[in-house]
């Protein structure tokens, strides 16, 4: 939709800030849509790609439903993080592809987003056998959490935890959300060609299945490095 096109277009442009309109989309038009075509919940984390430059700086935002959500429950893990920090740190140290990473508690969870290099599988694997004695003491606070201790004796079971409750990453560019979709439902990827003007019914659709994503892949760089030094140290050449 366009602001050209005189007062229809606009009208019809107004349509989405009109409380009789939001009422009905919420109530009656997004349930409806739901219901006829539900989309499957997008796997959380970035995408493989064979693209080194892809590989580099990725993202994990990994969101951990609390026990024990009240003050005390929460004071707990603020102490469960403060009591730990020196063997964490240590830990990632030895990983030795993480850039930085940080523990957050918003609401009702315990998050760790961190950034680092490589396979995703490969990174939660090291970082569990690094220092999953620790991390133990974490997931006694976490909801769940008790199933997968210890974790270093439950590592392929803690990366498929880890991976469904990372935040599903939504694609940079847009209409690449077709495609996933399709991958996830067992089609073809954009076998028929989906109309543009679908996207925002899929985004809506999608953001039912994963209400809380990242979005887009971030911005990445190396402050003070030339891309032909980071080429040239992955070996990629011009």
């Amino acid at each position: 939709m366009t602001d050209d096109g005189g007062w229809f277009n606009r009208y019809v442009n107004s349509l989405p800030e009109r409380g009789w309109f939001k009422f009905l989309s919420t109530y009656v038009v997004v349930p409806y849509w739901v219901w006829r075509e539900k989309k499957p919940k997008l796997p959380g984390g970035p995408r493989p790609s064979p693209q080194p430059s892809e590989n580099v700086q990725r993202m994990m935002n990994l969101v951990m439903p609390l026990k024990d959500p009240t003050p005390v429950g929460r004071a707990k893990a603020a102490m469960a993080i403060a009591t730990n920090v020196d063997e964490i740190f240590a830990g990632l140290d030895n990983v030795g592809t993480v850039h930085f990473a940080r523990f957050l508690l918003i609401d009702d969870y315990i998050c760790m987003i961190s950034v680092y290099d490589g396979d995703f599988s490969n990174y939660i694997r090291d970082f569990i056998m690094t220092i999953g004695s620790v991390f133990d003491d974490v997931m006694t606070l976490v909801d769940g959490g008790e199933e997968l201790k210890p974790t270093a004796q439950n590592v392929e079971k803690f990366i498929d935890w880890v991976q469904d409750h990372d935040l599903f990453q939504a694609p940079d560019f847009p209409t690449d959300l077709f495609g996933l979709q399709d991958a996830a439902a067992g089609r073809s990827a954009d076998g028929p060609p989906h109309e543009l003007l679908s996207l925002p019914r899929e985004l809506i659709l999608q953001l039912n299945a994963n209400p809380n994503i990242s979005l887009g892949g971030g911005y990445r760089a190396y402050p003070g490095v030339s891309a032909a030094q980071v080429r040239r140290k992955l070996g990629v050449g011009w």
